[in-house]
C-alpha cells in the first residue's frame, strides 16, 4: 500500500513495509542438531546438552528483508527426527518451505535428505528447500564433504549451507534464505 501527501513544496509517497507469516518446516534425522539450529536463530544460544523431540516445537522469529521492504514471520516446525510419513502428513500441510539438516559426521543423515524432501513435496507441494550440513564445527570429524551436499541441493533447486548451530556459522543466512524463498525471491549470497 502506498500513501502519498503533498508537503506544499513536493509529493512525498511513502510505501507500506508488508508483513507474511510463513510456516517453514526443519526436517532431518534424529541427532542432526535440528533443535540447536532453531535455538541459535531464535534465541542466539546452544546447549551440548541432546534433547529427542518429542512431536513438534513451533519457534517464531520475525526477519526483515529490507531491500524488499518486507517482514516475515518465520513460524518454524521443529520436527521430530522419524520419516513416518502418515505421522508427518500433518506436519507438513501449509509448509511454504524446509530446511532439510543433515550432519557432517554421518553420511547416512545426507542420504535421508532425498526421503524428507520427497516426503514434504509430497505433501506440501514444490516448495522452496535449502539444504543444511550441520556441525561443520567437527570438520576433523566430516566424512561428508562441501561437494556432496552441492550435489544433493542441486537434485532440488536448492541453495545449501555449511552450517554450525554451536558457534552460529551460517546458521542466519540459511534461515534468511528460506525466509526470501517463500516470498519468490533468490536467497542473498553469502
Amino acid at each position: 500500500m502506498t500513501d502519498c501527501f503533498f508537503t506544499g513544496v513536493r509529493i512525498i509517497c511513502v510505501v507500506a513495509q508488508q508483513e507474511y507469516n510463513k510456516k517453514v518446516c526443519l526436517l532431518g534425522d534424529p541427532g542432526v542438531g535440528k533443535t540447536s539450529l532453531i535455538r541459535r536463530f531464535v534465541e542466539d544460544g546452544f546447549s551440548d546438552k541432546y534433547i529427542h523431540t518429542i512431536g513438534t516445537k513451533v519457534s517464531k522469529k520475525i526477519v526483515e528483508f529490507s531491500d524488499l521492504n518486507t517482514r516475515v514471520s518465520l513460524l518454524t516446525w521443529d520436527i521430530v527426527g522419524q520419516k513416518s510419513i502418515g505421522l508427518l502428513e500433518s506436519y507438513f500441510k501449509g509448509a511454504a518451505g524446509a530446511l532439510v539438516v543433515c550432519d557432517v559426521t554421518r553420511d547416512d543423515t545426507l542420504s535421508s535428505v532425498d526421503d524428507w524432501v520427497k516426503n514434504v513435496r509430497k505433501v506440501a507441494g514444490d516448495v522452496p528447500i535449502v539444504v543444511i550440513a550441520n556441525k561443520s564445527d567437527l570438520l576433523e570429524n566430516a566424512v561428508v564433504d562441501p561437494q556432496m551436499v552441492a550435489i544433493a541441493a542441486r537434485r532440488y533447486g536448492a541453495p545449501y549451507y555449511m552450517t554450525s548451530a554451536k558457534t552460529g556459522t551460517n546458521v542466519e543466512l540459511a534461515f534468511n534464505a528460506i525466509g526470501r524463498m517463500t516470498l519468490g525471491e533468490p536467497p542473498l549470497s553469502a
